[in-house]
């Protein structure tokens, strides 16, 4: 347990500082590893297993989408749809249902792409993980970031339907206006780190388990992946994208 503990403890303290982390037991790594470094303005920078991870994510999120515009420029309306055609059409109009049930009929259409978006590349990189990768949500710059975009659509929405009344909320009562700063602040905070954290524990746990039984991780461990990749994943997706149409949404209000 000695080695596991000072893997744990070395992971939590240097994750946060963005530096390369590594962890190595029988050839098992699931830390952020480096790769290549390059210097940028006199600064080094390291191409490590989270940007790798998020090209592929990336590229097969591309690739689906090419192949799915050709379907359905080829597709015949006076024939009926092929099962790939049906997956389409399922999850497109699964997710306009979605964003349209929980931001309204007036304004869910519009944000159906981008919920779409990061719907897909939220799932897919959280599952990333049964494909041999380490999972681009498990590094806290990659969900911080998708934080700081709901973050900003939140305040140009309250911008654009209450004007100055948005500002002036937070002064609402004034006595609390201090914890009304705060809790507007602490939004991107607060759904990174749910997202990251759960992505993390699921990879740590995974690793250690592999790091502890070796040669032995043979078919079993496909049930923890089950759970903490694909289970657990669709979860937290599932999450990001609620409160994000949630947080967008408490902003709609008649000019």
């Amino acid at each position: 347990m000695g080695n596991e503990g000072c893997l744990l403890n070395s992971l939590l303290s240097r994750g946060f500082a963005g530096q390369t982390i590594q962890f190595s037991s029988d050839g098992v790594t699931f830390g952020v590893d480096g790769f290549l470094q390059y210097n940028f303005f006199g600064q080094k920078v390291w191409l490590t297993t989270t940007h790798i991870a998020m090209l592929v994510v990336i590229l097969a999120l591309v690739v689906f989408a090419l192949i799915a515009n050709r379907v359905i420029k080829k597709a015949n309306p006076e024939k009926a749809p092929g099962p790939f055609l049906n997956v389409i059409e399922y999850m497109v109009e699964a997710i306009d249902n979605l964003t349209k049930t929980n931001m309204g009929e007036k304004h869910g259409g519009k944000f159906s792409n981008y919920i779409g978006t990061i719907f897909c590349f939220i799932l897919v990189a959280n599952v990333a993980g049964l494909f041999g990768l380490r999972p681009p949500t498990a590094d806290y710059g990659v969900t911080f970031g998708l934080a700081l975009i709901t973050f900003v659509l939140i305040h140009y929405n309250g911008f654009k339907y209450q004007k100055m009344k948005h500002i002036t909320n937070l002064f609402k009562p004034v006595l609390l206006t201090p914890i009304n700063i705060i809790g507007e602040l602490a939004t991107p905070l607060s759904m990174s780190l749910r997202l990251f954290g759960n992505v993390l524990s699921g990879t740590v746990m995974m690793g250690l388990i592999y790091g502890l039984i070796g040669k032995f991780a043979i078919i079993w461990p496909s049930v923890l992946h089950g759970y903490f990749d694909v289970f657990s994943g669709a979860i937290q997706t599932y999450v990001f994208a609620m409160l994000t149409m949630v947080f967008i949404s408490n902003n709609f209000e008649e000019e």
